[in-house]
C-alpha cells in the first residue's frame, strides 16, 4: 500500500469523482483482504483485486445512501468497471491528475499540503495533525472542508491546460518544498519522515511530468539538502551551518544525483525559482568555501520572481557574508513587521547587531530567537551564540 495506495486512490477519484467516497471504498477492500487473502492468499494482482473490490464496495454505498441520487448511467458505468477481469497493469495512473486537484488554488496552502499528504503520501490524519502541532479532530475538520470544497466549486479532475501549467506546477511543487520543510524542522513524525514523504512525491511528479525542468530543478533542491542531513546537528546538539559540518557524513550519492539532475534543468535554459533555489544548494555544497557573491546575486534574481520576505531576509545574509553588512543590516531591518514571528528572523538580526557591535540589542534578539526556537537543536545553537557575546 506504501507504493499503490496513491494510484489506487487516484483511480478510484477518476471514477466516482468524491474522495471521502473514494477513501472509505478503498478501506473496505483492504479490510476486506485481510480476510480473504488470509484464506485463500494473495490473488495474481493485488492491486486489480482491491480496484474491483473498492469499486463494488462504492457501488453498494451509493445504492444504499443519499449518494443513490446519482444517475443511473453513472452506476451502469461503475457496475461495468466493477465487474471487469481489472489486471495491475490495466490500472490507469491517474495521480498526476490527484496531485493537482490536491494542490488546486482554490484550496488554502495548508489544506494543499494535508490533503497531499494524506492522499498520495498516505498519512494518517494523526500523523499529518502531529506535523502541524494541531489536535486530530481539527486536522479532520481541515481535510473534510478541503474535499467538500473541491465536490462543491466542482475543481475539476484534470491536468490543466498549456495556459494554467506553469503556475499550477508551482503549486504542486510549494506544497512538496513545504512537506519537506516541514520535516527538516520536526523530525519524524510517528515514524514516517516528511523529508522522505516529500522527496518520494517529487520523484513521482517526475516520472509522471518528465522534462520539466522545475520539476528537476526542485528534486534536485530536496536531494541536496537532505544529503546534509547526517551533518546538521554537531556533537553538543547544535544546529551547524553547512559550512561548519563534518562533510564526511554527507551523502554523496544524494549529491551527485543532485547536482545531475540541476545540470539537467539549466541545460533546458527555462529558469525557474526552483532551479535558483537548487543552485543555491548545489553552491553550500561546493568543496571550496561558499561563492557568497554569487549566492547573493541568485538570491536577488529569486526575489524578483518570488518577492517574499523570507526570501529578502536569505539575500541579507548573503549580502553580509559578502561584506556588505551595513546594507545587510539595513535590509533586515526593513523586514521586522513581516517576520516579527520568525525564528531566523531575529536569529540574522542578532547575529548582524552583534557583528556591527551592538551586543546589547543582539542580546535582546538572541532570546527572542531563543522562545521562537521549533527544535532543541537550534536552541543550543542559539544560546551558545548568546554564551558568546558574554
Amino acid at each position: 500500500m506504501r507504493q499503490d495506495r496513491g494510484r489506487l486512490l487516484a483511480a478510484l477519484i477518476a471514477r466516482l469523482r468524491d474522495f471521502q467516497l473514494a477513501e472509505e471504498a478503498l478501506q473496505e477492500a483492504l479490510e476486506s483482504a485481510l480476510v480473504h487473502w488470509g484464506r485463500a492468499g494473495l490473488p495474481a494482482s493485488p492491486q486489480g483485486w482491491l480496484l474491483k473490490v473498492a469499486l463494488r464496495k462504492a457501488i453498494d454505498r451509493i445504492r444504499s445512501t443519499a449518494r443513490g441520487t446519482r444517475k443511473s448511467a453513472d452506476l451502469a458505468l461503475l457496475a461495468r468497471d466493477e465487474a471487469d477481469d481489472t489486471e495491475s497493469d490495466r490500472i490507469p495512473d491517474d495521480r498526476l491528475r490527484l496531485i493537482f486537484t490536491c494542490c488546486h488554488p482554490a484550496l488554502d496552502p495548508k489544506s494543499r499540503v494535508a490533503l497531499t499528504l494524506r492522499t498520495l503520501g498516505g498519512l494518517t490524519t494523526g500523523e499529518i495533525a502531529r506535523a502541524f502541532l494541531d489536535a486530530e479532530p481539527t486536522m479532520g475538520q481541515r481535510l473534510s472542508r478541503a474535499k467538500a470544497k473541491i465536490a462543491a466549486a466542482r475543481i475539476p479532475f484534470v491536468v490543466p491546460g498549456p495556459e494554467d501549467w506553469a503556475d499550477r506546477l508551482n503549486s504542486v511543487l510549494t506544497v512538496i518544498y513545504l512537506i519537506f520543510n516541514a520535516g527538516y524542522s520536526v523530525g519524524p513524525i510517528a515514524g514516517r519522515d516528511l523529508c522522505t514523504e516529500a522527496i518520494f512525491l517529487a520523484r513521482l511528479l517526475l516520472q509522471l511530468a518528465p522534462d520539466q525542468p522545475e520539476v528537476e530543478g526542485a528534486l534536485a533542491l530536496l536531494l541536496l539538502t537532505q544529503a546534509r542531513a547526517g551533518a546538521r546537528t554537531g556533537p553538543d546538539g547544535q544546529t551547524l551551518p553547512p559550512t561548519r559540518q563534518d562533510r564526511s557524513l554527507w551523502n554523496p550519492a544524494a549529491l551527485d544525483e543532485g547536482l545531475a539532475l540541476l545540470d539537467r534543468a539549466i541545460a533546458r535554459r527555462a529558469p525557474g525559482p526552483f532551479q535558483l533555489k537548487a543552485a543555491i544548494a548545489a553552491l553550500h555544497s561546493a568543496d571550496t568555501p561558499p561563492d557568497w557573491p554569487q549566492i547573493a546575486a541568485l538570491y536577488a534574481r529569486l526575489h524578483d520572481l518570488e518577492p517574499t520576505p523570507v526570501i529578502a531576509l536569505n539575500h541579507a545574509v548573503a549580502l553580509a557574508e559578502s561584506g556588505q553588512l551595513a546594507q545587510a543590516l539595513a535590509q533586515v531591518q526593513a523586514l521586522c513587521p513581516q517576520l516579527d514571528g520568525y525564528q531566523p528572523f531575529h536569529a540574522t538580526r542578532a547575529d548582524f547587531l552583534a557583528r556591527s557591535g551592538d551586543s546589547t540589542s543582539a542580546r535582546s534578539e538572541y532570546l527572542r530567537a531563543i522562545a521562537l526556537a521549533g527544535s532543541e537543536a537550534d536552541r543550543t545553537f542559539l544560546q551558545a551564540r548568546l554564551t558568546g557575546l558574554e
